[in-house]
């Protein structure tokens, strides 16, 4: 037996059934943010002196921000500062002892030098003379044994100013690299204190800056951030239904001031939170200059590629159907009832996949009131 149900013509909304584009996409809000944040550390702590730039102002590249001030690290710089001017005092007092005793080898070597040159006459006239019997032969000794000395003594300063060289040599090495070391930490220190002065490291605007004079801040504390406003980019919030279906390089559309814009995702963050993940969306095109940090604006991301595909308008039909089913209208003001599938969906179409065909004029409005009747007879 066949199911009737009346119903009234005027209140039910259709839909003729259609082929056309097709496209896959879910609407998501989005919200419009500096295309780069930069965190503004503070690389030395120490007391809030004076706050250079207020909250909200567009700084330069290295352009003072806070002032702090560390008493420990001034006073560590102020002895290093010390050490060092006296390590380089000490090193030139050692270098004048240093070159002292150089200065006091070369003399020996010289007055050795002139002994040996005055003792080789004499040891050369007393061969003579000895043989001659004109001296003894104790003076001749004596005379040839100081000679041999001298000699020896020679050859002994030779290498005492050898081996002083050598050390004066190491010895500058080691002061030099020494003093070096000190210079380096000593630099150092005085970096330490030249970043009590906190810069910015990049250009923009500046945000989140909520401190007060006096206030101690902590090494590596968070102070403020830097945005830049060169350009936008979109943070995202997806239902975690889609997360399968989400990749780097999907486009999605949205329209500010009557013109349309093009997004694509740059990149995704896989943490759900909340039943949602989120994303990064850059802008393919120019972003609208009246466009403001924090807006939120309503997307149509697509899923998937532009095809054809048969289309039925979305309606109130399918909580009562699940899209399984659909009244069709037919002649004589009769709708009857005809099985179809549908496929994918999108805010305004389902995509049908079977028992439908091109002209078929469908109601899309609810069938609470109709229960699954075989046949609407409409009035």
């Amino acid at each position: 037996n066949v199911s009737r149900q009346n119903g009234k013509a005027e209140r039910l909304l259709l839909d003729t059934v259609d082929k056309g584009p097709f496209q896959v996409f879910i609407p998501i809000n989005g919200v419009i943010q500096p295309i780069k944040t930069v965190f503004l550390d503070a690389i030395e702590g120490g007391r809030l002196e004076e706050i250079l730039v207020e909250g909200g102002s567009v700084v330069e590249k290295g352009q003072a921000i806070l002032r702090l001030s560390n008493d420990d690290l001034q006073r560590s710089y102020i002895n290093q500062e010390a050490q060092l001017i006296g390590q380089i005092n000490q090193i030139r007092n050692l270098s004048i002892v240093m070159e002292q005793t150089s200065l006091n080898l070369k003399e020996q070597s010289l007055n050795t030098a002139y002994r040996l040159t005055q003792l080789k006459r004499a040891v050369d006239r007393n061969k003579a003379l000895i043989k001659d019997n004109v001296i003894s032969q104790v003076d001749w000794e004596e005379s040839k044994d100081e000679y041999d000395y001298l000699l020896q003594r020679k050859e002994m300063l030779k290498l005492t100013m050898q081996k002083d060289s050598l050390s004066n040599v190491i010895q500058q090495e080691q002061m030099e690299s020494t003093v070096d070391l000190m210079r380096r930490n000593l630099e150092y220190a005085k970096k330490s204190l030249e970043n009590l002065v906190v810069k910015a490291p990049v250009g923009g605007q500046l945000s989140s800056l909520d401190r007060e004079v006096g206030q101690l801040i902590n090494k590596g504390e968070t102070i403020a951030q830097i945005d830049d406003l060169s350009n936008y980019k979109v943070r995202a919030r997806i239902d975690e239904f889609y997360i399968s279906r989400i990749f780097e390089g999907l486009e999605g559309n949205f329209n500010f001031d009557n013109q349309d814009h093009t997004l694509r995702i740059h990149k995704i963050y896989p943490e759900v939170l909340n039943g949602s993940f989120e994303v990064d969306m850059v802008f393919m095109t120019t972003p609208p200059k009246s466009i403001k940090r924090g807006q939120t604006i309503s997307i149509k991301l697509a899923l998937g590629n532009e095809s054809e595909a048969l289309l039925l308008a979305k309606g109130g039909f399918y909580q009562s159907t699940g899209g399984n089913w659909v009244y069709v209208l037919g002649q004589e003001g009769t709708a009857y009832k005809r099985e179809i599938r549908v496929g994918n969906q999108n805010p305004n179409y389902y995509e049908v996949l079977d028992g439908l065909m091109p002209g078929d004029v469908v109601i899309t409005s609810s069938y609470d009131n109709f229960g699954d009747k075989d046949e609407l007879v409409l009035k």
